[in-house]
């Protein structure tokens, strides 16, 4: 059953909708299976790089059209502006919060100040947050994940498949979030050989400065990890990983991509036979399974964590290349299993 405290919307309502939204980013899709019965549900604003990055934001989306599917109801996906403030972050969630959508899902850490303001103005709402763990409210879920342990297996993939005994880190922007890839792909490649090389580079300082979302900067960086002998490259970088696949796939070298399976995204459907593997977190279920509480009327709230134990961080196996490597797949299923009893303690930072 829909939550007692939601709002049902008339048409005029959504019309209002619209102009709200259009002064903050604007909706890039409003699905409408379900306008008969005047019923609204899941909404999620994008991260920076937006819908069609390959990655993060479109697995909040698919998570998003599997709710809209199976609950036939109303959703809303809405695009992040050039320069946006806190502020003009908040405003769009309150604009979908107000306007009936529940849960309202901010993707991505930078949500953070807004998830916790709108959260205070619709205490009947539930509101999540993707990669952050900081807001803490009785009507807010915070999604993170293990990423680290997903990192650590994708170094072990690096160092059993790498020739020239030297692999690549490249990282969107310098945040402890993206520290976490990093700490993860290390060990894991350092445990596995010792021998084996890590060039590690960060793209920007800031996301502002388009770590996640310029393709050009991921390309020069891999090619430059290239240059210095670089034959496996991972990429946590959001839509600048698109360019690290690039750089692969023209150089000859692997590249493991991230938090979706980018070996199967359409987008990247000419550079695939370069994608060894990708170090996937599940935010597709995450977002899913937010909506699900909300519509079982038992939201979820507080850290609510995906890691290898419950499956939601994982390696993609598409790759027949990398599925039918006996002795890669062997080292990766002893790694796993040595993280989730414990034995293997993965770094975080």
């Amino acid at each position: 059953m829909r939550r007692i405290s939601r709002i049902t919307v008339a048409g005029a309502a959504t019309a209002s909708l619209a102009l709200a939204l259009s002064a903050c980013g604007g909706t890039s899709t409003e699905s409408s299976s379900s306008e008969a019965k005047g019923d609204k549900g899941l909404a999620i604003a994008y991260d920076v790089g937006g819908k069609g990055d390959q990655s993060f934001n479109d697995a909040a989306y698919a998570g998003l059209e599997q709710a809209e599917k199976e609950f036939g109801y109303k959703t809303a996906d809405v695009e992040p502006t050039e320069g946006e403030t806190d502020a003009d972050k908040e405003q769009r969630l309150v604009s979908l919060a107000k306007q009936g959508y529940n849960p309202v899902i901010g993707v991505g850490y930078a949500y953070a100040a807004a998830v916790k303001g709108a959260a205070e103005k619709f205490p009947d709402t539930t509101f999540g947050i993707v990669d952050d763990a900081t807001v803490k409210a009785d009507n807010v879920a915070d999604l993170v994940f293990s990423e680290e342990e997903a990192s650590y297996l994708a170094g072990v993939a690096a160092a059993k498949a790498t020739k020239s005994k030297t692999v690549g880190f490249v990282g969107g922007v310098d945040i402890p979030l993206i520290h976490k890839f990093r700490a993860g792909f290390e060990q894991g490649v350092k445990d596995t050989d010792p021998k084996v090389k890590v060039i590690s580079q960060f793209l920007t300082q800031t996301a502002e400065e388009g770590g996640f979302s310029s393709p050009d900067k991921g390309k020069t960086a891999a090619e430059g990890q290239i240059e210095k002998k670089a034959d496996v490259v991972y990429a946590a970088a959001g839509l600048s990983g698109q360019g690290v696949i690039e750089a692969a796939a023209a150089n000859k070298v692997w590249a493991i991509g991230v938090d979706s399976d980018q070996y199967k995204q359409e987008a990247l459907a000419k550079y695939k036979d370069a994608i060894l593997t990708s170090a996937m977190k599940d935010v597709a279920k995450a977002v899913y399974n937010l909506a699900k509480s909300v519509e079982d009327g038992k939201p979820e709230t507080g850290i609510v964590r995906g890691d290898l134990k419950t499956g939601e961080v994982s390696l993609s196996n598409s790759n027949p290349k990398f599925a039918d490597d006996a002795e890669l797949q062997e080292a990766i299923a002893k790694a796993k299993e040595k993280i989730v009893n414990g034995e293997i303690k993965v770094k975080s930072s």
